[in-house]
């Protein structure tokens, strides 16, 4: 199964995947926080035990994460984890998943080309409309053909995402899929670095 790997810049981003430690802890309770409140907002629930479920959620994250085996990563801004939370996946491209692509609702088609150095080129999607109840995220989409790696960072303040775009796009760009390969006859598998 190909999984994702990512050199992010470490004075911009702090790694939630596998952070077990207690700082890593209170970064990933106020990233979860954000998130939580962000998507009360855009659904128009009042937030209520947020502090409780941001808590207990930030306990299960990393387990959860590990078990995806590397299919998931998440970073949060250093300086303020509230401001963005970026999370990049690899998923299979079923048939089931392209067709729920396809039925998206038309302002998903504002893509723009997004270049990568090894996955080709492919498509970003800034949606930050003023005064939308929706939060404001980024979206960043490499179709392999097998599998799609997608990068969507969500962030908790309108008025300073667009500020953080250029590290957005770094981000993107730095990651890899790194797969396994059976070898023939030998027993064994060949790991192959991140190029």
């Amino acid at each position: 199964m190909p999984r994702l790997h990512a050199e992010a810049d470490p004075s911009r981003w702090v790694p939630v995947t596998g952070s077990f430690g207690l700082r890593g802890r209170r970064l990933r309770k106020r990233a979860i926080g954000m998130v939580m409140a962000q998507m009360n907002r855009s659904l128009g629930v009042e937030t209520r035990g947020g502090g409780f479920t941001a808590w207990a959620m930030s306990q299960a994250a990393p387990a959860l994460m590990r078990k995806a085996n590397g299919r998931v990563l998440v970073w949060v801004w250093k300086d303020d984890p509230e401001l963005v939370v970026a999370v990049a996946v690899i998923q299979e491209a079923s048939p089931a998943m392209r067709t729920a692509r396809a039925s998206r609702p038309m302002e998903y088609d504002d893509t723009e080309n997004f270049p990568h150095p090894t996955l080709g080129v492919g498509e970003r999607l800034i949606m930050d409309e003023p005064g939308s109840d929706r939060p404001p995220f980024v979206g960043y989409t490499f179709d392999l053909g097998t599998h799609l790696v997608e990068l969507t960072a969500m962030s908790g303040d309108t008025t300073r995402f667009r500020t953080v775009l250029p590290d957005l796009d770094a981000l993107a760009r730095e990651l890899r899929v790194i797969d396994d390969l059976s070898l023939g006859e030998v027993p064994g598998t060949l790991r192959l670095p991140p190029a």
